[in-house]
């Protein structure tokens, strides 16, 4: 069975559906009900007139009766009732077409007898004497025409109705969907540039979810193209610095002649311009990964052990800077995280402390957990930031002018991307024990 695809024929086709199971059982329910009514009225007949059949013979019988056959009555059903009256074992009077055997063995009450090969209904009644029967008898079939009769004339209106009923539902299933058909003609007109909220004159109660979902979505749009858009541009800003430097370096190595030593520092330069335009491609795409499939997997992670593999690993730039770390972490601290990027904002947190914080410092990296709460801290005693600096933590590419430290500006946007994802919060202050920069990082239990 081919599925209807059309909303407006769909809802016409429940409609005209629902319509027609009522109407279906409506009749359903009418036959039957006065199908028990018409037997009852008709049986109350019948007995009614084999009464006045007995009542009559009681007061008129003598020994000079006669049988004789009634004129039959006039009408359609004539021959679909017939009547006997019997006289101490004599057929006295009957009915036009009446056989001359009795209608029925019994001799009170109803039965339904088989005469001629027809169903008939039977009442049988005695006189008080009991010198007088009377059978009274109605064919079966003549009450399912005055059934049929009946239900032709009640439901034959409603048939000829369906039609029409079919032509208004349409056009109120027409009306009733131009608002949605307003909306499509509407989207259907817009420019790929266009990302402005749709704006529909009455819109109907049901249609103010899907509406305001469909702005929410094209809001999330436009501010991911604008991301995008702005994310390109300070890219290849910010990546035609090392590779100018790349190129300016690799000019005085071809220039540097027979001078070994200056070839030799424009190839360290190049090298270091390497380096840097490689952990701004890493950091670039990070940020791109994130932004792409923020949903990750979390799972039960040792943020303990995690952070002093992370703290191992950058021990070596620490030394060379003659800084001191210290950690404070208790045995194991488990959470839902994933584990990569986890690693990704600790290793953030702990590089930036070393990378900007000046030599022989002090760094304190500290793992707590509570009932309420997990927490990281990350403080230095470097210069810290001002409160207009801090604010602006997060924007891409923002670094502190007079920092001759390499980085990309991207390490606190991608920290606070990560811990969103997380479901963390990461803020920034000043420490009050070293007085450089505190990060901390909180995860709700």
């Amino acid at each position: 069975m081919r599925r209807i695809r059309s909303l407006r024929s769909r809802l016409l086709a429940l409609v005209l559906g629902a319509v027609a199971l009522v109407w279906l059982a409506t009749a359903v329910a009418t036959w039957s009900d006065a199908r028990r009514e018409l037997d009852e009225l008709l049986d109350n007949h019948l007995a009614q007139a084999a009464a006045l059949l007995v009542a009559q013979q009681a007061h008129g019988v003598d020994d000079d009766d006669r049988e004789f056959d009634a004129a039959p009555p006039p009408g359609r059903y004539a021959t679909h009732v017939a009547f006997q009256v019997w006289h101490e074992g004599r057929l006295i009077w009957h009915s036009a077409g009446a056989p001359t055997t009795a209608l029925a063995s019994h001799d009170r009450g109803f039965d339904t007898q088989q005469i001629d090969g027809q169903a008939w209904r039977v009442v049988a009644a005695r006189g008080a004497e009991h010198d007088v029967q009377v059978y009274v008898a109605e064919r079966l079939d003549s009450r399912s025409e005055i059934l049929r009769a009946l239900m032709r004339s009640m439901l034959w209106p409603i048939a000829v109705a369906m039609p029409l009923l079919a032509l208004l539902g349409w056009w109120a299933v027409h009306r009733g969907l131009a608002p949605l058909q307003r909306l499509s003609a509407g989207l259907a007109r817009r420019t790929p540039q266009a990302l402005d909220p749709m704006q529909l004159d009455d819109t109907p109660t049901e249609m103010q979810p899907l509406l305001a979902a469909l702005n929410g979505l094209l809001t999330r749009i436009a501010t991911l193209l604008e991301s995008e858009r702005r994310f390109t541009a300070d890219a290849a800003h910010e990546l035609r610095t090392p590779i100018t430097a790349i190129r300016a370096q690799a000019q005085v190595a071809l220039g540097a002649g027979n001078d070994d030593d200056e070839r030799r520092h424009a190839l360290l330069a190049t090298l270091e311009g390497c380096d840097r335009a490689t952990r701004l491609v890493e950091q670039l795409l990070t940020l791109a990964r994130l932004e792409a499939a923020p949903a990750a997997e979390d799972s039960n992670t040792d943020l303990s052990r995690l952070t002093r593999r992370i703290v191992a690993e950058l021990a070596g730039s620490a030394l060379d800077k003659q800084q001191s770390i210290e950690l404070e972490a208790p045995d194991a601290c488990t959470l839902q995280a994933d584990e990569t990027l986890l690693g990704i904002l600790l290793r953030n947190l702990v590089d930036n402390a070393i990378r900007y914080s000046p030599v022989r410092s002090r760094i304190c990296i500290a793992v707590s957990q509570s009932a309420a709460r997990t927490e990281l801290r990350v403080e230095d005693s470097g210069p810290g930031l001002s409160d207009e600096q801090r604010g602006r933590l997060g924007e891409r590419f923002f670094r502190v002018l007079g920092n001759e430290q390499p980085g990309s500006g991207l390490g606190w946007s991608i920290a606070l991307r990560i811990a969103a994802v997380q479901g963390a919060t990461l803020s920034a202050s000043r420490s009050d024990a070293l007085g450089g920069l505190k990060a901390v990082v909180r995860w709700p239990n």
